[in-house]
């Protein structure tokens, strides 16, 4: 018999970061670590895909997938 492992939900937030930030980097045919310190570089994983998880984790990964690399292009013009 199975034994189903309980994730808290703070590990469930931080795997669909993860999951993020893993996702727009093959799409953007980078390694996830540049991609992860141009997120960190703007603040978009403190201030936009925590925030918004809620809204964020009910989209298609296509559909976040875009939304992510858009929001991170149009952060990084604006600094």
């Amino acid at each position: 018999m199975s034994t189903l492992i309980q994730r808290t939900d703070q590990e469930i937030l931080m795997s669909f970061v993860a999951s993020c930030i893993e996702d727009a980097a093959e799409k953007l045919g980078l390694d996830y670590a540049e991609v992860y310190a141009r997120m960190k570089a703007v603040g978009m994983i403190e201030k936009y895909i925590i925030p918004h998880y809620d809204v964020l984790h009910t989209e298609s990964r296509v559909s976040v997938t875009a939304g992510i690399i858009d929001t991170l292009m149009r952060w990084e013009e604006q600094r």
